[in-house]
């Protein structure tokens, strides 16, 4: 589900950015990542935490994606803007990701699950595109924050099939994501660290090539090209 213009207003401020900051300062302190790594964000928004990816993990490659094509042109341009590290974009829904398998050894999502309907799915996609071992850095939010009288009034998210921590807790073990790291705040949301289990006797795939999607009147284009 893309974001409402209030949400679209919040992820590109600065309360946002802070928040983000604070939160990708989490994820390190508990779970570096190697320099050279791909990264796949999902959400990428406005492209504030792609800019803090790139400098707090030192990634060889950025995949970039978001479901609202606006989101993804602004992350593009804003970007482009003093960023040397290669970094590749491109119109999604999280729970289709054009990526093939075993793309990324890392995916990260800031908030982003809780805006996908079918968000079972969506978790087993970033478990697809995870490299053995891979790890997946993710903040998310609960319905009793986001659903309240107040908030539901502010902001549309789906309404069916909402997750709380122990929800969350049941899908990774499904989908053979183990959580190494949570920090929950009851009522509110949760940041977590998993790592894709190695099943015995897997071989590595190749990594996914990418392309840049091309700018067709100023707009990103929406096919997949993954």
């Amino acid at each position: 589900m893309k974001l409402d213009p209030l949400e679209r207003w919040f992820v590109k401020s600065p309360v946002r950015r802070l928040m983000q900051a604070l939160v990708v300062r989490w994820f390190r302190a508990v779970r570096p990542l190697s320099p050279g790594a791909v990264i796949l964000e999902i959400g990428c928004g406005a492209g504030a935490g792609a800019r803090m990816l790139a400098r707090q993990f030192s990634p060889r490659r950025l995949l970039l994606t978001d479901i609202d094509h606006r989101m993804v042109a602004l992350a593009q341009e804003r970007f482009s803007q003093g960023e040397s590290l290669a970094a590749h974009f491109c119109v999604g829904d999280a729970a289709r990701l054009p990526f093939r398998n075993e793309a990324a050894h890392a995916v990260f999502g800031f908030g982003f699950l809780h805006h996908v309907p079918a968000w079972r799915e969506g978790l087993a996609e970033i478990h697809r595109v995870l490299k053995p071992e891979g790890i997946y850095y993710f903040e998310e939010y609960f319905p009793s924050l986001y659903q309240n009288f107040v908030t539901r009034r502010l902001a549309r998210h789906p309404t069916h099939d909402r997750f709380a921590g122990g929800d969350l807790r049941e899908a990774f073990a499904r989908v053979e994501i183990d959580l190494r790291h949570t920090f929950e705040l009851k009522h509110f949301g949760i940041l977590g660290v998993g790592v894709k289990k190695r099943r015995n006797g897997h071989r590595h795939a190749q990594h996914c090539p990418v392309k840049t999607l091309p700018k067709e009147n100023g707009r990103t284009d929406r096919h997949r090209l993954f």
